[in-house]
Order: C-alpha cells, then structure tokens, then sequence
C-alpha cells in the first residue's frame, strides 16, 4: 500500500494550519481523494506532499500562488525541461529584482528616519532638553 498522510500530519509536519492546506487544495495546489463518510476525510499522496514543500519553498521566496502553481505544474509535465528551468530563472530573477528594490526602498526609509531623528535631537539640545541624549525615547 502507498504511503498516504492526512491533513493533520501534514499540517504537524511543514508547521503550518489545516486551514493553509485547504486553502492551497482551493487554489489548486493539491488535490487529495476524499474517503470515509460523504468524503469528507482528505488523503494526501507523496505527491501532495511534494507539492507542498514546493508551494511553502515558493512563499519563502516571496512568489505569488499562481507563479508557484505554474512551476509547480511545470515540473510534473515531461515536457521540454530546458524550457521549464529558463521559466523558473525567469521568475527568479523577477523576484530578486523586485526584493532588491524593496531593500533599496527600506534603507532610504532608515536614512530618512535617521535623518528625521538626528534633527529632532539637535533641537532638543539646542533647548537644553534633559531628553536630549542620544537613543532617548519618551512616549508620547
């Protein structure tokens, strides 16, 4: 007999809720066989499994469902896999691209808060404010 896995193994074993995995059953990243009872207890194949793995490894990455999907179905078609690689190296340096601009963004945002604060201490010294040391915060 295969080796099959619920929905409650899988959720245990990737760390993740039931609820994600029926979400991605939604989206149409896995697909179990429905047994027992009006179908109502899902089974999960090595396959699925895989699946998976391969969707929470694309959202580490920072890539959308449906270009997770696509790659995820690419790999299970025995097309042209020269193709199917330059795909995901398409994609790939898309995601780079827009994550190194998102860091850019993040470090002249730092800049400005430094900038911003240097600024709000210079007055608070020129006041002669007691809460003029550098890293003081006072609530508001």
């Amino acid at each position: 007999m295969a080796t099959t896995y619920t929905i409650a193994e899988l959720a245990r074993e990737f760390d993740i809720t039931a609820r994600a995995i029926r979400f991605y059953e939604d989206q149409g990243l896995l697909s179990p066989t429905r047994e027992g009872v009006g179908g109502r207890s899902r089974v999960y194949t090595p396959r699925d499994r895989t699946r998976l793995k391969l969707t929470l490894r694309g959202k580490r990455l920072g890539l959308t469902l449906s270009e997770i999907k696509s790659i995820v179905d690419m790999y299970e078609s025995p097309k042209d896999t020269v193709a199917q690689i330059n795909r995901f190296l398409g994609v790939l340096a898309h995601q780079r691209e827009t994550l190194e601009q998102q860091r850019a963004d993040i470090e002249m945002a730092l800049e400005e808060i430094s900038a911003h604060e240097e600024e709000c201490r210079r007055l608070l010294a020129e006041n002669g404010s007691p809460d003029a040391a550098p890293g003081a915060t006072k609530a508001a």
